[in-house]
């Protein structure tokens, strides 16, 4: 049996129907009730939060593989270790993390870096094996502009002409499952990119054409994006956010190989991710 925790997410639930369209054996944790009413026909749902470790007990009774996604809580707010620990005692013996690419190009941050290398401690410390994801950027940050383009067909955003190279979580899922199902990933680390450059402005005219009308770009300042991001992000992870979208580092930049290494085909582009998933912006 597979458990995935952040099974609702936009991860978290691409996995769990494709591990169900495979044939696994998948329980889906999730922090709400909402899980009951979104997973395939015949996932076992847990309702657990990964701040109380014991909840989590049901969902690894039985269980021999586990994706680990914070699902939206911090890793400030809970202690991986004991997690970690408690999946041990249940029978999980492979592990696969979604982190970030920041434990690499900003070790130093606290949202992308310090905490996120915490758990990849927290399984490198076992006898697990374990597989880690370090995605960059999700196509699906755009789904922040969702209410603006369905009002009033506009993005307003920083930056507009910084490229990064953002990942479909759909290609993250699928590498996930090929992880927990395959032999021969134990000890990888895998970055996760999509197949090219991607800008702000660019995202909007992908949108705009996936509608069949078009999205009007309207640039914002930095402050003005920091005081947007303000309201619902504590002030650390703005810095580091800002940081990223207006001045990435080489390496945010690259084009990792690793999506079509692990799944024989090229990674999603921002277009097709807009395409597929259009009716958020109607």
């Amino acid at each position: 049996m597979i458990v995935v925790t952040g099974a609702t997410g936009n991860v978290g639930g691409p996995l769990v129907q494709a591990l169900a369209a495979a044939g696994e054996k998948v329980t889906a944790v999730s922090r709400g009730t909402r899980g009951a009413t979104t997973v395939p026909e015949g996932v076992q749902v847990v309702t657990a939060e990964l701040t109380d470790p014991e909840t989590l007990r049901p969902a690894f009774d039985g269980a021999d593989a586990l994706f680990l996604h914070d699902g939206g809580v911090s890793a400030e707010l809970w202690r991986p270790r004991d997690v970690v620990g408690l999946a041990v005692a249940g029978g999980v013996r492979r592990v696969v993390v979604l982190s970030s690419q920041g434990v690499r190009t900003r070790p130093e941050s606290r949202s992308h870096g310090v905490l996120m290398r915490s758990v990849e401690d927290a399984v490198r410390a076992t006898d697990l094996e374990w597989t880690i994801l370090r995605p960059g950027g999700f196509d699906s940050n755009a789904y922040a502009w969702a209410e603006s383009i369905r009002c009033r067909r506009t993005v307003v955003a920083p930056f507009g002409q910084g490229g990064l190279p953002t990942v479909d979580p759909a290609d993250i899922a699928d590498v996930a499952a090929a992880a927990l199902r395959e032999d021969g990933h134990s000890g990888q680390i895998y970055e996760l990119t999509g197949p090219a450059l991607v800008t702000p402005r660019q995202s909007a005219e992908a949108i705009g054409d996936a509608l069949g009308e078009p999205v009007r770009f309207v640039e914002q300042t930095r402050d003005d994006a920091q005081a947007q991001m303000l309201r619902f992000m504590p002030e650390w992870a703005v810095e580091t956010t800002l940081a990223v979208l207006g001045e990435p580092t080489p390496t945010e930049q690259e084009v990792s190989p690793d999506v079509a290494r692990v799944l024989g085909r090229a990674p999603h582009s921002f277009a097709d991710w807009a395409r597929r998933n259009v009716a958020a912006f109607r």
